[in-house]
């Protein structure tokens, strides 16, 4: 009895061991990923739009904005003017974001204060709105993904957006559009104009390294083919499916669903397949799915002959 307690003792060792290995792992790879992002946003700013007076949205447009009337650095602009989000992050959202975000903010603080004496990469203006604005999104996207946040007003807006009907997205617009309203005053209406341009650049870059190009759809099918139409996803798409049980709210037929998670790559190979065995097959693809994690999605594939 005793030699089996000892052996079972050293097993959960070794798990809590194995355990802690698999935790430092991942901190590991997300503190990479925040480093690489927030070193992507501090050369966006200081090489393509700081110095040709192109704005960011947020609190990173607001440092802009002074540091362009007073001598202050960008980069202490940046982390002083964060840090009261910073606090109110950590004791509404959570430790790990709130430390996570510190750390992003700092390097890329860092960063622009390395950075601040060279000159920018371009001096053409939209070629500087394109480049900067994608190079933020890369970098903000990668932060965000990675459980943190490189402008306190991110913050702002998840914590308002738990308090009031008005998304995450719209909120950080206003705040935005009010910061652009104020650079068109400050420098000139073309700035403001070029910086709403970089905004919406970043935007629809953060949204593609945040969802991935390869975004899951869900998909639902009703036919009366479904076992042949199941087998087929699975044969030709090496997707797995699920049967559903259903019944006609007019007919009152039993039937069955067939539910299958697609990217929008596969999409038209589904309807492929729906238009071989069955096309009259009702089909319902749902919108994007923020993010789809275990189960057996991926089935193997039969090689043909």
């Amino acid at each position: 009895m005793q030699v089996n307690a000892d052996i079972l003792e050293e097993q959960a060792l070794r798990e809590v061991k194995i355990r802690r290995r698999r935790k430092m792992k991942w901190i590991f790879y997300k503190i990479l990923l925040i480093t690489i992002g927030a070193i992507l946003m501090g050369v966006g700013l200081e090489l393509f739009l700081v110095n040709n007076q192109i704005l960011d949205g947020g609190v990173v447009g607001i440092s802009i904005i002074i540091s362009q009337l007073t001598p202050l650095p960008l980069g202490i602009l940046t982390f002083v003017l964060n840090i009261p989000f910073f606090i109110i992050g950590y004791r509404q959202i959570g430790k790990v974001f709130a430390l996570f975000t510190l750390y992003g903010i700092a390097v890329m603080s860092i960063v622009t204060l390395l950075l601040h004496d060279l000159d920018p990469v371009t001096d053409d203006l939209l070629l500087a709105t394109v480049f900067g604005g994608v190079t933020l999104g890369l970098g903000v996207g990668l932060v965000i993904r990675n459980g943190g946040a490189l402008d306190g007003t991110e913050i702002v807006s998840i914590i308002i957006n738990g308090k009031t009907p008005f998304s995450t997205g719209q909120i950080i617009m206003v705040i935005n559009i009010i910061i652009f309203s104020i650079a068109g005053f400050a420098f000139n209406w073309d700035r403001a104009m070029y910086s709403l341009i970089t905004y919406f650049l970043a935007y629809k870059v953060i949204d593609i390294v945040i969802q991935g190009m390869d975004e899951s759809k869900s998909a639902f099918i009703i036919s009366r083919y479904h076992e042949e139409i199941g087998l087929e996803i699975m044969e030709q798409i090496g997707k797995s499916v699920t049967y559903l049980d259903s019944t006609g709210g007019y007919s009152g037929d039993a039937n069955k669903v067939i539910f299958v998670i697609i990217s929008r790559f596969e999409e038209v190979k589904l309807k492929a397949i729906l238009d071989d065995i069955d096309p009259d097959a009702f089909l319902a693809v749902g919108g994007s799915m923020s993010e789809v994690r275990g189960g057996q999605m991926r089935t193997k594939r039969t090689p043909h002959l």
